[in-house]
């Protein structure tokens, strides 16, 4: 936990430019401008929005944070140091830069004598002179600098004198801060450590030594910042193996989106450095944001969340077996290293064929249900579940399907309507099949059976239109549901055409989201009861909603 002493620790976010250089992630202006200000409320003090003038994008970009800027994060423009052989002022992509408006600039450049021969084509004297004349332009226009050293680590091992050389160049031209890169992602925790360690005393040798040659106005010691890469696996670590030597600054992006196999998971590097090694990174309240932060980043670019992430996945306070779930009840710090609504996170007692009784009463507690340990109802619910996932079925993916269970077990599950059979006709056309189908229902309300047809774009869409169709006269709110999501798996394929099917189908009102789950040896069976599931718990919301407004009033 951090107090008013806790050391500051800055943190930059790239997800915008670095982010989106994950392959499969590409994000419109408006997505862009969407993340900015999210990050901004996220209390992240610098935001990377882009290279301005590598693509109209991103010009566009910073000329609407212009026009309605950020209301506390530093919005920072992305560039690398001059061509060889030019001069800073007559160099057109830092005149892009100088348009951006930013206060910050980010400029790059290479640390690794491979890179200056073989990648720019130069000589070792010439690139410091490239980051000596970008830095020292960039400062004349009012400009404040990041100096991102690409292939820091890589660059250190291969000529440690040239690499050193390439940061004083830096701090000669009045850097403010100089951010060591692991480009590769190749670079283990403890060549990190030991490596920045050398870099800050290296460095303040050489502040303390005579004045630097040429005078650019008012020079502040520059701090030392991290950027890594998660080739190895090592991302995370990296970073924090940095900071613990004395690195101020930490850069990553939301989720470790990234190039390759990805960047610095800001994700779990904030509650790391806040939550345990006593870092002030952004406020307690701004912490409580960062798994609806997370999921947000990932719905804007189109990416599913990744579950199992720590801190912020929907499993990271997930509990299966049933022993953990015992032990959790009485005390949650035997099986959670920290308290989930830290990070805006939420315990889950899952349901499955491997859960104990303590699953099942602290899930039903979970949903308004309270069950009693001795009596017979407890555990008929834990039998019907393993006797239902030995057939096929999975209920921890599927919660809305066993709250319909349990009330089925309690007998008080409502009957909103019976349903009573359907047949689904799909069209050929020349011999082939196209995604036209047309669904018959029957079901029955208050002894009523209505007969309803509907086409659809598929025959689980036809069914679900049919079944809206059939119902919504006597149910009015199923209109505002929706089908969200659909999953099939095949069970058992050796089998062939005669394997289980098991189909999970999302439905959601606007407000809220359940999943439900059939199991049939044909799919449409599995889809039908799947979809009637859903339909009936949309209902139970409602009226569980109606119920609790009439209890309030």
């Amino acid at each position: 936990m951090t107090t008013n002493s806790s050391p500051q620790l800055w943190l930059y976010d790239t997800t915008l430019r670095d982010g989106t250089q994950r392959e499969g992630l590409s994000v419109s202006i408006e997505d862009k401008l969407r993340i900015a200000r999210r990050l901004d409320r996220l209390g992240i003090p610098f935001i990377e929005g882009g290279w301005p003038g590598a693509n109209p994008k991103d010009v566009q970009f910073f000329w609407q944070l212009q026009e309605d800027p950020l209301k506390q994060a530093e919005i920072v423009a992305f560039c690398s140091t001059r061509r060889p052989n030019s001069t800073a002022a007559t160099e057109p992509m830092l005149q892009d830069i100088l348009a951006a408006g930013t206060r910050w600039v980010t400029i790059f450049g290479k640390s690794w004598d491979l890179h200056v021969t073989t990648g720019l084509k130069t000589t070792l004297e010439e690139n410091l002179a490239m980051i000596r004349d970008t830095i020292e332009y960039l400062r004349s226009q009012s400009r404040r600098i990041i100096y991102d050293a690409e292939h820091w680590f890589d660059g250190y091992k291969h000529n440690r004198d040239y690499a050193l050389q390439t940061l004083e160049a830096a701090i000669a031209s009045g850097a403010e801060w100089l951010v060591l890169c692991d480009t590769n992602g190749g670079t283990l925790p403890h060549e990190i450590s030991q490596i920045v360690q050398d870099v800050i005393s290296h460095l303040s040798l050489i502040i303390c030594q005579e004045p630097m040659t040429k005078d650019i106005g008012q020079r502040t010691i520059p701090q030392i910042g991290i950027h890594t890469h998660n080739d190895s696996e090592m991302a995370v670590a990296n970073a924090i193996a940095a900071v613990m030597a004395g690195a101020k600054m930490v850069q990553g992006t939301i989720n470790g989106y990234g190039e390759r196999c990805g960047n610095a998971n800001l994700c779990s590097l904030i509650p790391n450095l806040q939550l345990k090694a006593g870092y002030s990174c952004i406020t307690e309240d701004q912490l409580t944001q960062l798994t609806e932060a997370s999921r947000f980043v990932s719905e804007v670019v189109n990416l599913a969340p990744d579950e199992h992430a720590p801190f912020v996945g929907r499993s990271a306070f997930a509990h299966k077996g049933g022993i953990h779930v015992s032990a959790v009840e009485r005390n949650p710090l035997t099986y959670e290293h920290i308290q989930p609504e830290q990070v805006g996170n939420r315990r889950r007692i899952v349901i499955s064929e491997q859960s104990g009784l303590s699953n099942v009463l602290a899930k039903a507690r979970s949903f308004g249900i309270e069950l009693d340990r001795q009596k017979a109802e407890a555990r008929e619910i834990l039998q019907r579940l393993k006797d239902l996932e030995s057939e096929g079925f999975q209920f921890e993916a599927a919660e809305a399907s066993f709250v319909l269970l349990m009330h089925e077990a309690l007998g008080d599950r409502q009957k909103f309507f019976e349903v009573k059979g359907f047949q689904v006709h799909c069209d050929l056309i020349e011999g082939k099949e196209t995604s036209n189908a047309l669904a018959t229902v029957k079901v029955a309300v208050d002894g009523k059976n209505i007969l309803e047809v509907a086409e659809g774009n598929g025959p689980v869409a036809a069914l679900d239109a049919a079944l809206r169709k059939a119902l919504v006269n006597f149910y009015p709110q199923i209109a505002t549901f929706d089908l969200t999501d659909y999953k099939v798996r095949i069970l058992n394929g050796h089998t062939g055409t005669a394997a289980k099917t098991r189909v999970l189908v999302e439905s959601g009102n606007g407000r809220q989201r359940w999943t439900t789950v059939g199991v049939s040896t044909n799919i449409l069976a599995a889809s039908y009861q799947a979809v009637v599931e859903g339909l009936e718990y949309g209902l139970l919301l409602h009226s569980q909603a109606e119920a609790a407004l009439k209890a309030s009033s």
